[in-house]
């Protein structure tokens, strides 16, 4: 799913991998930097096929090799959030410049759902501070079922 790129926050983000890259001697490719865009121009969630194909459609250069490689550099450099929700396919999004949120997945159609509660954060810190711990990051997932009648891989009662 596209969306319109946010300048700003692109240009923020391609300075920090820039940098980053130049810090771990990688090379400043192309191909990194398209990638890089194409993330940051999407919406929601997404696996490595989807992003090549979305990338392979749109005429672009790239080998799903670079596309996996350049995927776990952007999660090194915290700009991309990698999650294994149950499955065995890997789900991505981006992280620059985004609440912390969680997530609740259907465990009948895989769906996908983020949510804030800021009493989690409370808890984090609350918890942070009794064992003297610096939280760098949380991850919460919740499984469920969906609990409307769309959901498309309900089992029929």
């Amino acid at each position: 799913m596209a969306t319109l790129l946010n300048t700003k926050v692109f240009d923020e983000v391609k300075q920090i991998f820039t940098a980053y890259l130049e810090k771990k001697n990688l090379r400043k490719t192309p191909e990194r930097f398209v990638i890089l865009e194409e993330i940051y121009s999407r919406e929601g969630h997404f696996d490595v096929e989807s992003l090549y194909i979305s990338m392979k459609n749109k005429n672009y250069r790239v080998s799903r090799a670079t596309v996996y490689n350049s995927l776990d550099i952007l999660v090194e450099c915290d700009l991309v959030s990698k999650h294994q929700f149950g499955q065995n396919l890997a789900q991505y999004e981006k992280s620059y410049g985004f609440k912390q949120h969680d997530h609740l997945i259907c465990t009948d159609c895989h769906k996908v759902l983020e949510f804030c509660d800021p009493r989690i954060q409370n808890i984090q810190n609350t918890v942070s501070d009794i064992l003297n711990f610096r939280v760098m990051h949380h991850s919460l997932i919740l499984y469920g079922q969906c609990t409307n009648t769309k959901c498309e891989n309900r089992p029929k009662k």
